[in-house]
């Protein structure tokens, strides 16, 4: 059985609606709920998916490296259950790309990275992933992999 499929806290999160501004409801009253515990979102917890809802969707998806859309679909739904990154790609010298980028910014945020972000994986960024894993206790093999990936997702005053 995948993630995909499997319960989360008694969920299935592929069973949830896709939501997006404009929608009420339960579903958007639990979103609220499960963004508020994340810290990204302050508002109300009165089931109308307003601007405000989308904002805290955007932040929420921004840090745990989801597409910022604003709308909440099965895959934001996971991670809003299981409270991590999921289904990211193994990351190491030679990656490129936009998630190298997040990576970058991400690391910047943690002190790790001074240089630009310009989406090359390259002997810079692999430093930086290293010192960050050093920290945080992970294997400082510089290859971003799921516990690197998690703890860069809790870089911010939130806690799962």
């Amino acid at each position: 059985m995948t993630l995909m499929t499997q319960e989360i806290n008694g969920i299935n999160p592929i069973d949830r609606p896709i939501l997006q501004e404009g929608a009420t409801g339960e579903a958007v009253k639990k979103l609220q709920q499960l963004l508020n515990s994340y810290g990204t979102y302050s508002g109300d917890i009165d089931g109308v998916f307003g601007f405000e809802t989308t904002g805290g969707v955007i932040l929420f998806q921004y840090r745990f490296f989801l597409q910022e859309t604003g709308i909440v679909n099965s895959k934001t739904w996971q991670v809003l259950y299981k409270c991590c990154p999921v289904d990211m790609p193994i990351l190491n010298r030679g990656s490129q790309g936009k998630l190298v980028v997040a990576l970058q910014q991400r690391l910047r945020i943690a002190g790790k990275y001074t240089d630009v972000f310009d989406g090359n994986f390259g002997p810079v960024t692999e430093a930086a992933v290293k010192s960050f894993q050093h920290q945080y206790n992970l294997p400082a093999d510089g290859i971003v992999r799921d516990r690197t990936w998690f703890a860069l997702s809790n870089l911010n005053e939130f806690s799962c």
